[in-house]
């Protein structure tokens, strides 16, 4: 195997991990701005909320809390948490081979 091959698998891993990190950080920083009553009328909080439900269209109202903070918490942050865990699987996996 040369070294070359080698350097492609670890960007490559290195790449998928980035790309899940981004991801996660989307979501956690909706989360943060919810929490904070960020105002929903300017446009950087309107994208990242575009975003994150987009990322989160599959867990968003999953749970039924009584309180929206925790549906919002709980439904977008398990987003979060899938993607780091399935991308950095991903990643080592990619990395190995």
């Amino acid at each position: 195997m040369s070294p070359r091959y080698g350097n492609g698998s670890h960007q490559a891993g290195r790449v998928i991990a980035i790309v899940a990190d981004v991801m996660a950080l989307i979501l956690g920083l909706w989360i943060l701005m919810y929490l904070l009553d960020a105002n929903q009328a300017n446009d950087f909080v309107q994208f990242v909320h575009d975003a994150a439900r987009w990322l989160a269209g599959w867990s968003h109202d999953l749970f039924t809390f009584d309180e929206e903070w925790a549906r919002v918490v709980a439904g977008y942050g398990l987003a979060a948490v899938v993607y780091l865990f399935v991308g950095h699987a991903i990643a080592g996996r990619v990395h190995r081979h």
